[in-house]
């Protein structure tokens, strides 16, 4: 359920083959945001795929909900800068202000903030995702990988951070057999897990493995 550079998903341009098309990352407060970037791979000639914000289990984004506008946005940032700089242990706090750096398109202050709550709480699968996330937007796909791998070691039938780890092993790593682990993993939790759209991760497994059956050998 879960906010959006030599941008890290473009390949010659998230996480979302074959075409290039708009990536979307859903987030914990299950707000669909805006598009990110396309990635082009070279299978499912037309489908997209993007890495997502934590909380939207089962791979069904919901409907944007309330969505401030950005004046508030912005005020919010402030009075929760303040307030952290009042108040540098209130979690919370951390957790929002990432969320909104994430919205307004900042990652690079959104590392710092979910880094510092993740400092006074580092048991939270969705920040340590969302944090990924995040990573990989400022074109760090390893370091996305890592998180994605922490949130997984917190809470190990965490989906969307199986989900995302195949994703930037796919299209920002290039690691095809990675990438079929990560989901067949996922697989195993929920058999029925999908993207946006309706592709079922199995179907993209099968045709990653066709795809790599199909390649010539030697």
């Amino acid at each position: 359920m879960g906010k959006k550079k030599t941008d890290p998903t473009s390949p010659a341009p998230q996480g979302r083959g074959p075409a290039s098309g708009d990536a979307k990352l859903v987030r914990r407060e299950t707000l669909l945001l805006t598009a990110l970037v396309a990635l082009a791979v070279g299978f499912f000639g037309g489908v997209f795929f993007g890495v997502w914000r934590s909380g939207d289990e089962g791979g069904v984004p919901r409907p944007p909900a309330g969505v401030p506008s950005a004046p508030a946005m912005a005020e919010r940032i402030r009075e929760l800068e303040a307030q952290t700089a009042q108040t540098p242990s209130d979690v919370a706090a951390w957790v929002e202000l990432g969320n909104l750096y994430f919205d307004t398109d900042q990652p690079r202050k959104a590392i710092e903030a979910y880094r510092r709550a993740l400092a006074l709480n580092p048991d939270n699968a969705d920040v340590w995702t969302d944090l990924g996330v995040m990573y990989r937007k400022d074109g760090n796909p390893e370091e996305a990988v890592r998180c994605f791998d922490r949130a997984m070691a917190i809470d190990p039938r965490h989906e969307i951070s199986r989900l995302n780890k195949g994703i930037v092993l796919l299209h920002d790593l290039r690691d095809e057999a990675g990438a079929i682990r990560a989901w067949e993993e996922l697989l195993a939790i929920n058999p029925l897990a999908a993207v946006p759209g309706g592709m079922t991760v199995d179907r993209m497994v099968q045709g990653l493995k066709q795809k790599s059956s199909a390649k010539p050998s030697g």
